[in-house]
């Protein structure tokens, strides 16, 4: 199977997989305004991948063969204030008093 990968202007790390180049005919409209104008990063031959970064690989083939596209979301970034708060042995967020 050889997938379309495109990456988004919007969002650093959303990327969207498809299975045929420049067809995004699967992909719901309302995604695709949000997503902004596709470009493309790579074709990608899963036969030839064990493992594909930050993506569970049988997840991403059943949903291009459920739905057509995958979309790959961004990892969640983690509030330094958060962590350094809790470091230091207090609440993650302050008290609202």
């Amino acid at each position: 199977m050889l997938l379309a990968v495109y990456k988004t202007a919007k969002k650093a790390g959303m990327y969207l997989y498809v299975a045929k180049k420049d067809d995004f005919s699967a992909v719901p409209e309302a995604l695709m305004s949000q997503f902004g104008r596709p470009q493309l990063v790579m074709m990608l031959p899963l036969s030839k991948r064990e493992a594909l970064g930050g993506v569970d690989k049988s997840k991403l083939i059943d949903a291009i063969n459920d739905k057509g596209f995958y979309l790959q979301m961004p990892p969640k970034e983690e509030n330094l204030l958060e962590v350094h708060r809790e470091s230091l042995g207090l609440d993650s967020k302050p008290s609202q008093a």
